[in-house]
């Protein structure tokens, strides 16, 4: 049986790889191969790999909201966007829980020209730069132009001083954050410069999926108890995570959902971090 990717390719269907992603959502192995099983029933030669995960997912979503919104974390953090602005955010925030302190959205002057950098972080004497390239696309890839442009920045900046946290400050690491992946060459190119790689799924094991569940760090876009329009307006409100939400549950009625609403909200919410 053959699969077609978002890019158009052609794959061999992986009923272990579906079974591992619905197990990484939370289902135990008796619900994912029970839902792999109700999957399989409507396969057919050439079937979109989307229409997998849309069956997947609710299928998943009868079964569970906290299983169905894991499920749905990629596409959650394409979510944040169009633009990437709150998916700079959101970065800051997956810092913030590491102890790291941040700031979003500044302009530093370099040595030839002004930059406008994502987010500058700090833990104990180590200061570096997050440039965030968010991809709206499933398939998108960050290609090597990427990392050669940002290591000019970084070269740019890093040798002035700047007041970052403290007066007379330095910036001494450079971090690439995609939300998607990079390309080989993008890879090879950031590892040689001593720039540092942050994707979906790399470095292995330690990708931005990886660090999100580690420290339940979810994206408020990932809830399935609300719409979109719900969403936009969270994140206007600065609500940027699950966390932000269930510390600042109130909020929900500057959205104007009823009662009911909010109690299956904060439901889903509390057992997603749960």
């Amino acid at each position: 049986m053959k699969v077609t990717k978002y890019s158009g390719e052609l794959v061999h269907y992986d009923e272990q790889k579906l079974i591992n992603s619905l197990r990484k959502s939370g289902a135990d192995k008796a619900v994912a191969e029970t839902i792999v099983k109700k999957i399989e029933s409507e396969l057919y030669e050439g079937i979109a790999s989307k229409k997998i995960y849309k069956l997947a997912f609710q299928l998943l979503k009868n079964i569970s909201n906290a299983h169905a919104a894991r499920y749905n974390l990629r596409t959650a953090l394409m979510g944040l966007g169009p633009a990437g602005f709150f998916f700079e955010k959101f970065i800051a925030k997956l810092f913030q829980e590491q102890k790291f302190q941040t700031k979003t959205n500044i302009s530093l002057t370099g040595k030839c020209i002004s930059h406008e950098i994502d987010v500058v972080l700090k833990k104990e004497h180590t200061i570096a730069m997050i440039e965030c390239k968010f991809h709206s696309g499933q398939d998108a890839k960050t290609d090597v132009k990427v990392p050669m442009y940002i290591l000019s920045r970084f070269n740019d900046v890093k040798d002035r001083k700047h007041h970052l946290f403290m007066p007379n400050e330095t910036i001494s690491d450079c971090i690439i954050v995609t939300n998607n992946r990079f390309t080989t060459d993008a890879i090879q190119f950031g590892e040689c410069s001593g720039l540092k790689m942050w994707s979906w799924d790399y470095p292995l094991k330690k990708g931005i999926k990886d660090i999100i569940d580690l420290y339940s760090v979810y994206p408020i876009t990932c809830l399935t108890t609300l719409t979109q329009i719900e969403k936009d307006k969270l994140l206007i409100l600065d609500c940027i995570t699950v966390k932000d939400l269930v510390a600042n549950s109130s909020i929900l009625n500057k959205i104007e959902l009823s009662h009911n609403r909010i109690k299956n909200v904060l439901k889903e919410a509390n057992q997603l971090l749960s």
